[in-house]
């Protein structure tokens, strides 16, 4: 009859009591020991791995953050030294995110938040003051938001306006910005920063914010426009696209000829970029009476009809004739120059007539503004490759075909000789040596080398568990059974006894029923086969 689990369970306790103290105090220790290191290793393997969640964080905002983790249960953990705030690594960004909507970490630099806390008797010059820094923070916290500036700090400097003053100063800004390591602002990123604080600042222009880096370098020299280009980053970048359109034109219209791959074209443009304005006015010749248009006409008459009294001025001049003309002008008959004056003397009296027309001044006037970015001049270069044939050497183009390329580029480029243009082409062979892409080893792939590590991390603690279970309690326990199993039969239980004897009668029994048969199966086999029987016998007989 088979023991139940709890008789087992009593049998092994009552042994177990039966065992010398020492041996029963190494049993528990070894146990113990075991139990701990299987549970500190299984902690291990599930302790998560922290990532630096913010590092040189100030103190109001590293008091803050960790509020701030402590409140959505988050553990943490402060590194020794940097001060830097780790999270466990699956866990960095999200928390980033979460408290980046609480406006953590805000940088040091405080904004428009300064005005909530307005105090009772604030003077006109602390409250300028405090707008003043509100919008040095707001405007550094905007800036520290691009890629690779890590902080940023802005000084403004406002003048107090004043109407006691006739020469206005304008105000000025200046911006020092700390970029992460191996990363640099670009001509474009300045001129944003530029504008941005200009146009953050009232009546404070563009040429007057000075942007520096934390090496002390001038950012904001490349702009000027006495620098030695003078060309701003929209000009430079007009510049490559004018070299890049010709380029490909080039290319374009001589692939088809000498195959795809074996043209290469560069070109240098020339651009002008300066705004030019001209304004001309020019007067033609006099012309004749008959192509002008007359602008006004006055005519006057007068008629005396007393032809018995004298006229004209009293005097002695009067009887003298007029003298010669001082400018005499010669004029169509029925049409006066300028002012023409005609006197005459009647039989019936005197007349008086007076004529004025005024025409029209002739001038033109014209204003020309010249394009900006007029192209001033090309130069082109441009390398074919030598023909490719299967199974032969590769040959130079022939001269005519040469000349036809050349030509084409020219009509591609649109060639000027007055712009002073130039175009070389050269036919040559290409030395190409193909680059291999190289394959990450799966040793070096970042994902294996993780994965491996926690796998190698959970093979470590199941090694260890299995060890101290097949390794140190096993030896243990079977050494205990066989110093139970070899004590006296009169020391051992009444129902062990039982068990025993119970036992060795099956096994007599097997022996007994084995002997049997092995006896039968010879009998048969020499009834048989009698004289194989005999010959068997008899060579045991000789063999003694």
């Amino acid at each position: 009859m088979a023991a139940t689990p709890e008789q087992s369970f009593s049998n092994i306790v009552q042994r177990f009591n039966e065992l010398p103290n020492t041996r029963k105090f190494a049993i528990l220790v070894s146990l113990a020991a075991a139990i701990a290191l299987v549970v500190g290793l299984f902690m291990w393997a599930r302790t998560p791995d922290y990532r630096v969640l913010f590092s040189n964080l100030s103190e109001r905002d590293g008091g803050a953050v960790v509020t701030a983790l402590q409140q959505m249960n988050i553990p943490y953990k402060m590194a020794e030294g940097s001060g830097a705030i780790l999270v466990p690594a699956e866990q960095v960004y999200d928390l980033r995110f979460r408290l980046a909507s609480q406006g953590l970490p805000r940088g040091g630099a405080v904004g428009f938040e300064l005005m909530d806390n307005a105090k009772l008797g604030m003077t006109q010059f602390q409250e300028q003051v405090t707008y003043q820094r509100a919008l040095e923070g707001e405007l550094s916290r905007t800036i520290q938001s691009l890629s690779p500036v890590e902080s940023a700090r802005v000084h403004l400097a406002i003048p107090k306006p004043s109407v006691f003053i006739r020469d206005k100063q304008a105000p000025s800004a200046s911006v020092l910005v700390s970029l992460y390591p191996g990363r640099v602002l670009d001509v474009a990123q300045v001129n944003a920063i530029v504008h941005m604080v200009s146009s953050s600042v009232p009546e404070l222009g563009a040429d007057s914010v000075t942007v520096v880096d934390q090496a002390g370098r001038l950012l904001t020299a490349k702009n000027d426009s006495n620098s030695l280009k003078g060309l701003n980053a929209n000009q430079l970048d007009y510049l490559r696209e004018i070299e890049a359109y010709y380029a490909k034109r080039v290319e374009a219209i001589v692939s088809p000829i000498v195959g795809e791959g074996n043209v290469r074209a560069e070109v240098r443009a020339d651009l002008d970029f300066s705004e030019a304005e001209s304004t001309s006015e020019s007067y033609k010749p006099n012309p004749t009476p008959d192509q002008q248009a007359v602008r006004s006409r006055q005519s006057v008459q007068s008629i005396n009809g007393d032809g018995g009294q004298a006229a004209g001025i009293p005097g002695a001049l009067t009887n003298q004739p007029p003298g010669p003309a001082a400018a005499p002008l010669t004029a169509q008959p029925g049409a006066n120059a300028g002012t023409a004056t005609g006197q005459g003397q009647a039989n019936a009296g005197s007349r008086r007539e007076e004529n004025t027309i005024n025409f029209e001044v002739d001038r033109t006037i014209r204003h020309v503004k010249e394009p900006l970015g007029r192209v001033k001049r090309l130069s082109v270069a441009v390398v074919v490759n030598y023909r490719q044939q299967a199974g032969q050497a590769a040959k130079p183009l022939a001269p005519e075909e040469m000349q036809q390329v050349t030509n084409l580029v020219r009509e591609a480029m649109g060639f000027s000789q007055e712009r002073g243009d130039t175009v070389n082409v050269v036919n040559a062979a290409f030395t190409e040596t193909k680059v291999e892409p190289v394959d990450i080893p799966l040793w070096k792939d970042p994902s294996n080398v993780a994965f491996a590590k926690e796998a190698l991390k959970n093979l470590l603690v199941i090694g260890l568990a299995f060890y101290l279970v097949f390794g140190v309690l096993r030896p243990l326990l079977k050494d205990w059974m066989k110093a139970t199993a070899k004590k006296p039969a009169a020391e051992a239980p009444e129902e062990e006894m039982d068990l025993l004897a119970a036992f060795d009668a099956k096994l007599a029994q097997r022996e007994l029923a084995g002997y049997d048969a092995h006896i039968a199966s010879v009998r048969e086999f020499a009834k048989q086969n009698p004289k194989a029987a005999a010959d068997i016998i008899r060579e045991w007989m000789a063999k003694e």
